[in-house]
């Protein structure tokens, strides 16, 4: 039988010990047609290896082996990745130019030196975000005259729209305040978002749509409606 002792070491062990290394996975944001860098922070040493792999196959698209002071670089040009990949001769950094959604995926960078460590880095790709537009419905526009006053008041229902998107948030903004919004994730849609407004109205309203890392904004202007 094991003693106390024993029992609360491996306990211990169970709970605490952490065999070998767990590297932390970066998060990368990246606009569709952008270039983004996939940095290695390593210096490339005589008979390092670095391999790039990509997605849940592990699909090897890049590779440096280093032999008697001269690195031999491959660099995958067929299908997604044709003409898009650059890797650095000196530290392995990989490059990826004129990025599209299809290369939104796991890239993993494997050295083996002396010892093997591994990098990962979860690259996002958002689709390059349309302006919105704002357009008026004249059917659904009126004049009425208020019963305490003789003022006249004319209000008209708004539409901001944007075509084919995903992954975005459409606002409407008075001022810096949020009237309302809409989200739309996964699925390429089109989004629209009504608004009405008084043509007295003094206040300044705008229509922003937004992913987690551009926007783009048209602003209202009531005088022109």
């Amino acid at each position: 039988m094991m003693s106390n002792a024993a029992v609360f070491c491996l306990c211990v062990c169970v709970t605490n010990c952490v065999f070998g290394e767990t590297d932390e996975v970066k998060s990368v944001s990246v606009t569709e047609g952008d270039s983004v860098t996939l940095n290695s922070d390593v210096q490339v040493q005589k008979d390092d290896q670095l391999l790039w792999t990509f997605g849940p196959q592990n699909t090897r698209i890049a590779e440096i082996i280093r032999r008697d002071q001269i690195n031999y670089i491959f660099v995958s040009n067929d299908g997604r990745f044709r003409d898009k990949l650059q890797m650095d001769n000196h530290t392995g950094s990989l490059t990826i130019r004129n990025i599209r959604s299809e290369h939104t995926g796991l890239y993993e960078l494997t050295v083996i030196s002396s010892r093997k460590t591994q990098k990962r880095f979860n690259v996002t790709v958002y689709a390059y975000l349309p302006i919105p537009v704002i357009t008026s419905n004249s059917s659904q526009c009126s004049s009425s005259s208020s019963s305490s006053s003789s003022r006249s008041e004319s209000r008209c229902s708004l539409v901001c729209s944007v075509l084919n998107v995903s992954d975005v948030t459409l606002s409407w903004y008075r001022g810096i305040s949020v009237l309302s919004s809409i989200s739309v994730s996964d699925l390429s849609i089109s989004l629209s978002l009504p608004l009405e407004v008084d043509y007295q109205d003094k206040n300044t309203y705008s229509c922003v749509i937004n992913n987690p890392i551009t926007n783009q904004t048209t602003h209202l202007d009531i005088a022109q409606l």
